[in-house]
């Protein structure tokens, strides 16, 4: 995959992911690559911390991770978001991450 240095890339502690989201959806899904990011949809209002909950919420569950390994590291009141995974290589996160077909 060409784009993964860019879009998620792997740290001593798991994968590095910068993603696009477009919250206010009517449900969360990841549609596929935006730019340098992953784009995905949040079927929650960026009001009071919701939206990045609901983000953090999708991560953990498509890479079967614990809520906690997932952490929001720029970007908490803007569209553009950087997160770590702890426990997740890079191109597993992908893989996890993007819709099939």
């Amino acid at each position: 995959m060409a784009s993964l240095p860019v879009i998620a890339r792997d740290s001593e502690r798991g994968a590095l992911l910068t993603v696009q989201v477009q919250p206010g959806s009517s449900r969360t899904e990841c549609v596929g690559i935006h730019g340098d990011a992953v784009k995905i949809r949040l079927a929650a209002r960026p009001i009071e911390g919701a939206a990045n909950d609901e983000l953090i919420r999708f991560i953990a569950e498509r890479c079967a991770v614990p809520r906690a390994n997932v952490q929001l590291h720029a970007g908490a009141t803007g569209r553009r978001k950087r997160l770590a995974v702890k426990g997740v290589t890079a191109e597993w996160l992908l893989a996890r991450l993007m819709p099939s077909g």
